[in-house]
């Protein structure tokens, strides 16, 4: 770690970080930020390319905070010390504890996806909310589940509010994202039979298959999914509304289903290819 003085929130390394919050910036260099001791922990024990860090020492704690920062040393990371008012300009909301890092995000193209001999994967369509995709991917994490694949997504994968909603799962669940038509085709292509989870779909999730190679796609709570996912090859499944509801919250949707299909398939993951 650096013996420098510790620096403040104008600092040009913190204003340089700071830009990857917005998007073009984050699409144009790869990066993004990772915030918080567990997450960035989990990031570098996933392998992920740390290209700088941020410590602020008055904030660090517990075992996340010391496994992480032994780790960034180890690395050769270079690191920044900052002071409260320096982290707390890059850290996210009122939870900082003493890292943010600069990491580079995961290739998320359909063709890098390396899937198990009888996949299960989750395709959410359109969501736009970064804390719900970030749910997706601990449910997924928790699952099982070969993979995510954002279709046609209206946030991007990297936002670092997926990072930390998805508790660092960011880093260990296979993701992909491209344009609907895209993702449909390229299932078709690897005969992976497709599931659509609908309000008004046919059959309700427990009586449907959901063991061999499967995709399960669903959609934000407030549109739903397109017509993209409507056709004889594909499955519509519901999940049952017994109050005055007529939906659930994608990413508990896709947690009941990932969870369902973990059942049938006896609750264990199968080899890779």
């Amino acid at each position: 770690m650096s013996t420098s003085p510790p620096v403040g929130p104008s600092n040009p390394r913190i204003k340089s970080a700071l830009r990857l919050r917005e998007r073009k910036e984050r699409d144009a260099s790869g990066l993004t930020l990772v915030d918080g001791a567990r997450e960035l922990r989990r990031a570098l024990e996933a392998g992920a390319e740390v290209v700088e860090a941020f410590v602020c020492e008055t904030l660090l704690a517990g075992e996340d905070a010391r496994v992480a920062l032994d780790a960034l040393g180890a690395g050769d990371v270079p690191t920044t010390t900052t002071t409260e008012a320096g982290l707390a300009k890059l850290a996210f909301g009122d939870r900082a504890e003493g890292l943010v890092a600069v990491v580079r995000a995961p290739s998320l193209g359909l063709t890098d996806l390396r899937l198990s001999v009888d996949p299960l994967i989750l395709v959410i369509e359109s969501v736009e909310k970064p804390g719900n995709i970030g749910a997706v991917l601990r449910s997924a994490d928790g699952a099982g589940v070969d993979a995510v694949i954002a279709a046609s997504p209206r946030t991007d994968l990297a936002n670092p509010n997926v990072v930390r909603a998805s508790a660092g799962t960011f880093f260990t669940v296979p993701m992909a994202a491209a344009a609907s038509q895209e993702v449909l085709a390229w299932l078709r292509d690897r005969r992976i039979r497709v599931l659509a989870a609908r309000v008004e779909g046919g059959s309700a999730y427990t009586d449907a298959d959901l063991t061999g190679p499967l995709a399960i796609v669903v959609g934000a709570e407030s549109e739903g999914l397109t017509d993209t996912w409507i056709g004889p090859e594909i499955e519509a499944i519901h999940l049952p509304m017994l109050g005055i509801a007529d939906s659930l919250n994608v990413s508990v949707s896709a947690a009941v289903l990932a969870y369902e299909a973990r059942r049938q398939r006896g609750g264990h993951t199968t080899g890779a290819d």
